[in-house]
């Protein structure tokens, strides 16, 4: 069902089927977690998340992602992104071999039954000077921040202005506007877009069936970026680091509802005075 701007509404038992691709993003971003170390390639981190995506029986919605022509030539060639230190998204897998005291972000997609799950975490491998945790604790906090900010009834720019809000709060940290959230659903990116700085009261009304994946993108230095020539890594202008959170999320008449989330959010909603609204 579209609503007003082109926005999809779902119905609670898609919803459901978007919970189950979103456990399959969270569970393949929780191996990750686990799995990556000093001493291994980006290539080497995608072939297990695409293992186990398909393990799951689902299929992976960034394999192939702006594929055009005949041949599908330049479609993304990984299932997941693999952002590097001062990489803040769509960093392409590869040859490249992590290092202790790198941070990785790691975006993941999955498509089940035609319906999607997005998510991201951004991990640091061994040690890492104290400012560059903060910057990981800080953006994450931020996605949870803009999550929690979401209620029936409210506008995205609630969201939008809840992490901008956050990150300015915490310190001196850039954010990057050029990339946002979105909405999903049958399709990975979809109306709205969901900024990651603005103001409350504005923007699409937030209702049942609207599900969005919301994803700041926060870096130690500027916040302006370039594209690298492969047409797809997006980096810092000025070579400083950056972290990227997302998470997939719902709202339903009894609160809010993480789809990529193992506990569907519960303990983070809960620490922020937020009712769950999943089952």
């Amino acid at each position: 069902m579209m609503f007003d701007r082109g926005i999809e509404l779902k119905t609670p038992e898609q919803i459901t089927t978007m919970r189950a691709a979103g456990l399959v993003v969270g569970r393949t971003l929780e191996l990750l977690r686990r799995e990556v170390r000093a001493g291994m390639t980006t290539a080497e981190l995608d072939a297990m998340a695409h293992e186990h995506i398909r393990s799951q029986g689902a299929t992976s919605n960034f394999l192939g992602y702006g594929a055009h022509g005949p041949a599908g030539a330049g479609g993304f060639a990984g299932v997941i992104c693999t952002s590097v230190n001062d990489e803040v998204v769509h960093g392409v897998p590869g040859s490249r071999v992590l290092r202790d005291g790198d941070i990785i972000s790691i975006d993941c997609g999955a498509i089940v039954d035609g319906w999607h799950g997005d998510a991201a975490i951004t991990v640091a491998i061994g040690g890492v000077p104290p400012e560059v945790s903060a910057l990981l604790e800080v953006t994450e906090d931020s996605m949870w921040a803009g999550i929690a900010a979401a209620a029936l009834g409210g506008r995205v720019g609630d969201i939008s202005h809840a992490i901008e809000t956050a990150v300015d709060a915490a310190g001196d940290f850039g954010i990057v506007e050029g990339y946002t959230g979105h909405g999903i659903g049958s399709q990975m990116h979809q109306p709205p877009d969901v900024p990651n700085y603005g103001k409350p009261r504005r923007g699409p009304k937030l209702v049942q069936g609207l599900a969005l994946a919301v994803e700041p993108m926060v870096t130690l230095g500027s916040a302006a970026t370039r594209t690298l020539a492969d047409d797809w890594t997006v980096v810092t202008n000025d070579g400083s680091w950056a972290a990227h959170f997302e998470n997939t999320f719902t709202l339903t008449p009894t609160g809010t509802w993480v789809l990529t989330a193992l506990d569907g959010g519960r303990e983070r909603l809960a620490a922020l005075g937020v009712p769950y609204g999943g089952h």
